[in-house]
């Protein structure tokens, strides 16, 4: 069954949607300019792959907990997001948090969905991305870092509280009350992550990714289902757990369309346009400087 699964997923065929080759692009080795190698896809390498996926996501983690945690703008800023959610009518996050917070199983699944799947889903992603369109992999990642590296800017000039941590609102923790570990900002490890760094949301921004990485590249219905159903569901999760507010969704979203932008002018193309296997581009420049010196 499980073989029958990835089958599913690795199986869809892609010459329609590659772009166009000229001759320009194909040439190897003097012919080529240096811009014009770097941005060709070439077969990633699995060492260096988790080596700079490693080293990124601890200059993340790193920048995002140094970022000055400034709680009198933080909680401000959440009042000003609270009061004009209210005015555009579309502040239930209260109403979610205490509903769901009335049915125990349901809420505690949604604390360790939070905790678990933001980094489960992403890295299987990436591993799918790897193995199956090795083509597509450099340029499906650079959309994940660049939402990322953005988001840090939100960050430092935008603090925000999330709703749990508002003063005066009836906002439910739902960790500390279930005695669940669904937030590195709650309990014991409150003082191992900035409380303050919800806008924007990259529970939202990274689901995204994956759903619509999913979409885009899977040939099975079902597959392209969930992975539109993910995201979504991932918002009704931050939502409910009271870690984020709505615009704080929108916030992800806008720093993922940034990194689609960022990807699409590298590489002139979108990810599930590109070649499913990449041709063989001769050694990466970085490579060849490399050997040069040694030489």
């Amino acid at each position: 069954m499980g073989e029958a699964s990835v089958k599913t997923l690795e199986t869809r065929t892609d010459v329609s949607s590659s772009p166009l080759v000229t001759e320009s692009e194909v040439r190897t080795g003097p012919e080529r300019t240096l811009l014009a190698r770097l941005r060709s896809p070439r077969r990633p390498r699995i060492w260096f792959e988790i080596l700079l996926i490693a080293v990124s996501y601890w200059t993340y983690s790193l920048i995002r907990n140094a970022v000055p945690e400034q709680k009198a703008a933080a909680l401000a800023n959440a009042d000003w997001i609270w009061n004009a959610e209210r005015s555009l009518g579309i502040a239930v996050e209260q109403t979610v948090n205490h509903a769901v917070n009335s049915v125990t199983w349901l809420v505690v699944g949604m604390n360790y969905y939070y905790a678990t799947l933001h980094f489960i889903v992403t890295i299987g992603v990436l591993v799918w991305i790897y193995r199956f369109h090795p083509g597509r992999y450099a340029a499906t990642r650079l959309i994940l870092f660049a939402t990322t590296g953005v988001a840090l800017v939100g960050y430092y000039l935008y603090p925000l509280a999330p709703p749990r941590l508002m003063n005066g609102q009836d906002f439910i923790d739902t960790v500390l009350v279930h005695h669940t570990w669904g937030s590195m900002a709650s309990g014991n490890l409150k003082h191992m992550s900035n409380q303050y760094a919800a806008m924007p949301s990259m529970h939202i921004g990274w689901s995204l990714w994956c759903g619509l990485t999913i979409f885009a590249v899977a040939s099975a219905p079902w597959a392209r289902i969930l992975g539109l159903l993910y995201p979504a569901a991932t918002l009704v999760v931050i939502v409910a757990t009271a870690n984020h507010f709505w615009l704080d969704a929108v916030g992800g979203m806008l720093c993922l369309a940034f990194g689609y932008t960022v990807s699409a002018a590298w590489f002139r193309s979108l990810p599930h346009r590109l070649p499913r296997h990449p041709q063989h581009a001769g050694p990466h420049p970085a490579t060849a400087l490399l050997n040069r010196f040694r030489g």
